[in-house]
């Protein structure tokens, strides 16, 4: 009976004949998303939106927008999801959060060799903290920025940030491992250094000015969960609230 409602809907798993296009959001953020040397979107979270959209009947269309415009962008609807991270309170009310968390990423303070690795989040009084421009940091930055304690300086891109590390701009990255990985495995630096900060999880975010938003959102985890089924993307990962450094302002974590 089920697959031929679908049939008289016009609409059957998998067949590519009656897919519908989503615009998907994804910014530069190597090697879970990024434009690849010919301009495609590209990465470990962009091959499985592929994989999972396909299955659900639908062909990505991926547009590639700075992080600040992709909070836009799903506030006001011009996309219909970005594969991205949980919690992030500027999307508040803004968008559906798949139940599905394909992947975790980690928050990390890159260092050079010579400063003291952060253990504690304290360790940060007196210092100047360089941040992405446009991260949020799931709301970290204004906490950050409203301290009387510590100062911020923002830089463009990861590679901005690493080289302003390098030329004494500041004390501390505040970055994500993956990126900042990708770019020492180019330019090797045994000089930076890493401490963990914080474990976020990734999810499709579904934007709510999209009338199809809960279809959409619905339709992704059935689909991630099929194609579990098949072993042809990783388990359901079990989501929690993950490793935060001592000291962590609790209102973030």
């Amino acid at each position: 009976m089920g697959l031929l409602l679908a049939v008289m809907s016009g609409f059957v798993y998998g067949d590519t004949s009656t897919t519908r296009t989503i615009r998907v959001a994804y910014t530069q953020f190597p090697p879970v998303e990024y434009q690849d040397e010919n301009g495609q979107a590209a990465g470990s979270l962009i091959e499985m939106t592929r994989k999972v959209a396909r299955e659900a009947g639908y062909e990505p269309e991926f547009v590639l927008l700075p992080i600040s415009r992709i909070y836009l962008y799903l506030q006001n609807g011009n996309v219909d999801l970005w594969p991205g991270l949980t919690d992030i309170p500027a999307l508040d009310g803004e968008v559906l959060e798949s139940w599905v968390s394909p992947l975790a990423t980690q928050l990390s303070a890159w260092y050079l060799e010579g400063t003291e690795p952060l253990e504690h989040f304290d360790q940060l009084n007196g210092k100047t903290v360089i941040a992405i421009g446009g991260y949020t940091y799931a709301g970290l930055i204004q906490w950050l920025s409203g301290s009387d304690r510590i100062r911020v300086t923002e830089a463009p891109n990861h590679r901005a940030a690493i080289d302003m590390l390098r030329r004494g701009r500041g004390d501390y990255v505040l970055d994500y491992h993956d990126p900042v990985q990708v770019l020492l495995s180019t330019v090797p630096d045994h000089n930076v250094r890493e401490s963990k900060i914080r474990e976020r999880d990734a999810a499709w975010l579904f934007s709510l000015a999209a009338p199809r938003a809960a279809i959409l959102r619905d339709a992704f985890d059935d689909a991630y969960l099929r194609l579990v089924e098949r072993d042809e993307v990783p388990p359901v990962r079990i989501v929690g609230p993950g490793y935060a450094i001592p000291g962590f302002p609790a209102a973030y974590r």
